[in-house]
């Protein structure tokens, strides 16, 4: 009851936060779930005073999901996953404005980056995308370098000059160079090792099938080179090695990722099917 009246408040706080909201420009966030009631409240609670509307497509949640989106008066629509980009695309059909920010569900704009847009809303836009850089938390720690820092990517843009594309590893296509703001996204990727583990198994499932659907046929030279290059990298030239102990799992696991998806590949190749792998949900294996 606790949490759900620490929810509600929040949501609250949202509603009135977004009738002071900046008139130009209006912007619709957009995020995707699937079973995210531990995260969504924090990744919605940040958007207060800077998302003038939220979709949410939600892909069969079986917890509070919608319910809690709909408390931050969300609009929620649901939808089979088919991948990351068509997901994404499929939330931004039904916005309202021209302005999306899309971020996902473990997701949080920090308090420089919440002013940063504030700033950004009180001015005419003079890009069609803005880029900023992402700070991800693995296993309870921020990650400062292994390649994950700092992540800039494109989370702003004008729907009609951007685009997501990639059915795997999804990013905004748009038109021109993007802007950059101030502040950092925060990134709560995994709490255990083991929803690591179980994470890499999803994602190489659908690296293998992608690879397989492009017509891409060799892999076992790209398995035997590919991992170990990979871990070597990530602790080297990436520095990973500063991230101590989680700098070294992120290595090992970034080696496995790459060696599973190509031996996955392989056993496409010869008409083996793979093991449904069923997204896990936050903290689980």
């Amino acid at each position: 009851m606790r949490g759900y009246a620490i929810i509600s408040a929040r949501a609250h706080e949202f509603r009135n936060a977004r009738r002071f909201g900046f008139p130009m420009p209006p912007v619709t966030a957009i995020l995707i779930s699937y079973n995210e009631e531990l995260d969504l409240p924090r990744a919605l609670a940040s958007l207060a005073g800077i998302a003038d509307e939220i979709i949410l497509v939600d892909s069969g949640s079986t917890d509070r999901t919608c319910e809690i989106a709909r408390e931050y008066a969300a609009r929620v629509y649901a939808r089979k996953m088919d991948g990351f980009a068509a997901q994404k695309n499929f939330a931004a059909s039904f916005a309202s404005n021209d302005w999306l920010l899309s971020i996902d569900c473990d997701e949080e704009l920090s308090p420089e980056l919440r002013s940063s847009l504030l700033a950004w809303k009180q001015h005419t836009p003079d890009r069609n995308a803005y880029a900023f850089p992402r700070m991800t938390n693995y296993l309870g720690g921020w990650i400062r370098h292994s390649g994950w820092y700092p992540d800039y990517k494109i989370f702003l843009y004008r729907r009609d000059k951007g685009k997501f594309v990639g059915a795997l590893h999804e990013r905004v296509e748009a038109e021109g160079p993007p802007g950059r703001l101030e502040g950092h996204l925060y990134h709560y990727t995994v709490r255990s090792f083991a929803e690591h583990k179980a994470k890499v198994e999803a994602y190489t499932n659908m690296a293998a099938e992608e690879m397989f659907a492009q017509g891409r046929r060799s892999w076992r030279a790209a398995m035997i080179v590919a991992p170990p290059w990979t871990f070597f990298q990530k602790l080297v030239f990436q520095r990973g090695v500063l991230d101590g102990r989680r700098g070294w799992l992120i290595a090992w696991m970034s080696a496995k990722y790459i060696y599973s998806k190509y031996r996955k590949l392989g056993r496409l190749r010869t008409g083996q099917k793979l093991t449904e792998r069923s997204w896990p949900n936050p903290g689980e294996a």
